[in-house]
């Protein structure tokens, strides 16, 4: 039976989660909060596949329901319609953006606080720890030697399996990191966070040639080994949370590039 994919937000991740889940066979209802109208080429561009629906049409769709959203919004999800479901979160905290006393004080993890919210579905971390480009053109079939390898995090053991399962089938090996508590270990500042899942950049790249070398070069795979070590190894970061200025510079450059409007070249 083919499983459908709910996805809630429609922009760069979420387009990148729905290419994904449609190479791998899977049905995908893509929603936002303005209207099934407004992603229509998107839906045009994936397929027979895809639909575009309400957020409410993605909820009740879905077998899985993945959350491409920043992590202010999660108070706005529909936590009595998300009942029952399980929850890819793919948010992460940025407190130059929105921040929150709990998480600064760490006395909760992001994804903590999103399962708080939603307290009748089944939050899973996932997919959460590298940028849209390179979740698509990082996944690899099952066998292939550039295959690498994500964490994943949650406090339901079945749920993690059902998980695993999704994201192995769209390209990745995968690796328990533990908890939603110890989710931490993969947040933003971690070892495994970003940073191994982006191309190492050679010196003397102008500006434009440095965010075409960032898009289009190979990135090394991270073997199951290597992630456990970097998840392992990991110190709790204080202050909590990411900054752009933690971030690779070319990664930062084209984000504010398409913040503005404008489009990046490759």
């Amino acid at each position: 039976m083919t499983q459908t994919i709910g996805i809630i937000g429609s922009g760069l991740v979420g387009g990148s989660l729905a290419r994904l889940a449609v190479g791998a066979g899977y049905n995908v209802v893509l929603s936002n909060s303005r209207g099934p109208e407004t992603i229509s080429g998107l839906v045009q561009e994936l397929g027979p596949l895809a639909r575009a629906g309400t957020v409410d049409e993605a909820i009740a769709a879905g077998d899985i329901v993945a959350l491409p959203l920043p992590l202010a919004s999660f108070e706005a999800l529909p936590a009595e319609k998300l009942a029952g479901k399980i929850v890819l979160d793919q948010t992460n905290y940025y407190p130059e953006f929105w921040r929150n006393t709990e998480l600064d004080s760490l006395a909760l993890t992001s994804s903590e606080l999103v399962q708080r919210h939603l307290k009748d579905s089944i939050v899973i971390k996932g997919l959460h720890n590298f940028d849209w480009n390179h979740m698509y053109s990082n996944a690899r079939p099952k066998g292939d030697a550039e295959r690498t390898t994500i964490p994943v995090a949650g406090n339901d053991d079945g749920a993690k399996r059902i998980m695993t399962q999704f994201l192995e089938s769209v390209g990745y090996d995968v690796v328990d990191a533990g908890s939603l508590a110890e989710s931490w270990r993969i947040e933003p500042g971690t070892p495994i966070y970003f940073w191994p899942y982006a191309p190492v950049m050679p010196d003397g790249l102008t500006e434009d040639a440095e965010k075409r070398y960032y898009l289009e070069a190979p990135v090394p795979p991270v073997s199951p080994e290597t992630a456990r070590k970097m998840i392992d190894s990991a110190v709790r970061p204080e202050p909590v949370g990411g900054t752009l200025a933690g971030m690779p510079p070319a990664h930062v450059a084209i984000f504010l590039e398409l913040a503005s409007g404008n489009t990046v070249q490759k």
